[in-house]
């Protein structure tokens, strides 16, 4: 595939859309199906946990305490500008990302824009969150904070850019 080609453009596009669905279903069937609150299932013994609850602030809740106007500009407003920017990243030429790099930031702002359709159109109950795994007491954690598939996607996305980085080859 030629390197100008829209087709080629606009293929992590898709993969982005995809996160966006796959997250939004997934919430939605924990909204229709599991009370808030509460827990649907646990797989191997307690270690995954299937459970409805709602996170009105960022990773691990900061911010949740905060007043709507700096949860507004905080979690709406700056986040949307860097979307902006890595959909421009990824779309033009000009970005130097490779096209590996091209995909993660597919997946980074498919793993965005889910959280950013919560934060908007749930903004007062808050994003859903609904997948909890035991962290064995590391960093002083019995559970990891509870996360959804757009964090899941944010997170791989970001190591997987990262390790591109890191073991890129000068001049490729």
């Amino acid at each position: 595939m030629q390197k100008n080609s829209p087709v080629r453009k606009i293929l992590p596009f898709i993969l982005s859309l995809v996160i966006i669905l796959i997250d939004q279903a997934s919430k939605q069937w924990v909204i229709d199906n599991i009370p808030l609150g509460s827990v649907y299932k646990s797989y191997f013994g307690d270690f995954l946990i299937i459970w409805h609850i709602r996170n009105t602030g960022a990773a691990f809740s900061m911010g949740a305490s905060w007043g709507p106007f700096m949860r507004t500009l905080v979690f709406l407003i700056v986040p949307f500008i860097v979307i902006g920017f890595l959909g421009y990243a990824v779309w033009t030429d000009k970005s130097k990302f490779t096209a590996f790099q091209r995909w993660t930031g597919a997946m980074i702002l498919g793993g965005g824009l889910g959280t950013m359709y919560d934060r908007v159109f749930r903004f007062n109950e808050g994003v859903v969150d609904f997948i909890s795994i035991k962290f064995y007491g590391l960093f002083g954690m019995d559970r990891w904070p509870t996360f959804n598939i757009s964090d899941s996607c944010v997170v791989v996305g970001v190591i997987l850019f990262m390790i591109s980085v890191l073991f890129q080859k000068e001049g490729k």
